[in-house]
């Protein structure tokens, strides 16, 4: 069984930085698509990031270009995804995904596993 923690989540004002970590399990870390979702309340849950198994290809979502950084320490069993310049707008439960197929995709069905998500809140 894949088990994925996330860590990192806070409170921080508008302009500044967060680090978010995503911890998997097992020893098929490598194999993963690795994403990340975020989910503001009463909203669906959305795409931020994917990164593919080497770390060659890293689609973002337009919201965020430019500000955030996906990134995969594949000896570590660990993604990052770095979140600078923040906006009130990015305030939502961040969600780590690993998906076992071999296509990268925006869409919550395809992905196989989720981590229990981290709150950030970003004050104005």
């Amino acid at each position: 069984q894949v088990q994925l923690v996330e860590s990192g989540g806070g409170l921080v004002q508008a302009g500044g930085s967060l680090r978010l970590s995503c911890a998997v399990s097992g020893r098929t870390f490598r194999t993963y698509i690795m994403a990340w979702f975020r989910q503001a309340p009463g909203k669906e849950r959305d795409f931020v990031a994917a990164i593919t198994r080497n770390g060659g290809t890293t689609p973002y979502a337009d919201s965020v270009k430019g500000r955030f950084t996906i990134s995969r320490d594949n000896a570590k069993n660990t993604v990052y995804l770095q979140m600078n310049s923040l906006k009130p707008e990015d305030t939502a439960v961040y969600y780590c995904a690993a998906a076992a197929s071999q296509w990268v995709t925006h869409l919550t069905r395809g992905y196989d596993y989720w981590g229990q998500g981290t709150q950030v809140t970003v004050s104005s």
